[in-house]
């Protein structure tokens, strides 16, 4: 398999979940942030392309800036054929398409895209929180390549399984992928940046911190025994090894 991280850059987000670009000048009054990268994850295997979180909804020069990573990359995006989706924040969702008007563009229209059923049904009543674009998601429960996922684990193909764990947000779920003697494991926003294994921290602003921080200790251990590649969705150095 090949992994290409799909790098949007670093953003400062505000506390209202408004992500801004690190280099843009900052505005009068503006603090309280906090500072991330963007890098959902392609995913070439014999199976077919595969993307792993989809982003946001960036435009450059009239094109959506995943579009361009992907073609960047080397790839066509209708080639890919599905995408699997951690959770529903729209900082992982909202890449999916854009609105012109009323009107919602995908900008995968021949992939499947799959995503935990519970995770919307929860997502679609925080018409309050920051994390969630309702409009987005209204849009994504509509579409007719939407494919649920309704169990705890599972296995995707003989390449993929996952997991749903919890701890960042009710439903959230990782993934591994195995090809050979490879292991890459992507643990979404239970395990975002390699900070997070430097300090054994339970974060407020996880659903349910204590969860997600018991499951990185467990990861860090299983990733040093098996020798995994871990994939980082909110870091600069988004693919690590933590045997190097």
């Amino acid at each position: 398999m090949k992994i290409i991280p799909l790098q949007y850059g670093v953003f400062r987000v505000s506390k209202e979940k408004v992500f801004t670009p690190k280099n843009t000048p900052m505005q009068p009054g503006e603090k309280g942030y906090l500072t991330m990268a963007i890098c959902p994850f392609l995913i070439d295997l014999p199976t077919g392309l595969m993307l792993i979180d989809a982003g946001l909804d960036i435009m450059k020069n009239g094109k959506p800036v995943i579009i361009k990573l992907i073609e960047e990359a080397g790839y066509n995006p209708s080639d890919i054929k599905t995408i699997l989706l951690s959770h529903l924040h729209k900082d992982h969702i909202d890449g999916l398409g854009y609105f012109d008007g009323d009107n919602f563009i995908q900008n995968f229209p021949n992939a499947e895209i799959w995503y935990q059923q519970r995770e919307m049904e929860y997502a679609l009543t925080q018409k309050e929180s920051h994390s969630f674009d309702i409009n987005v998601l209204k849009q994504l429960e509509s579409l007719p390549n939407i494919k649920l996922m309704d169990e705890d684990t599972g296995r995707f193909n003989e390449y993929i399984t996952w997991e749903v764990t919890g701890g960042h947000s009710p439903y959230h779920q990782v993934f591994w992928i195995k090809d050979n003697s490879t292991t890459a494991f992507y643990g979404a926003d239970n395990l975002p940046q390699r900070a997070y294994l430097k300090f054994h921290i339970a974060y407020k602003t996880d659903y349910n911190g204590k969860k997600a921080m018991e499951d990185r200790v467990k990861w860090e251990q299983q990733a040093k025994d098996e020798n995994w590649q871990v994939l980082l969705y909110h870091d600069t150095h988004s693919i690590i090894n933590l045997n190097q």
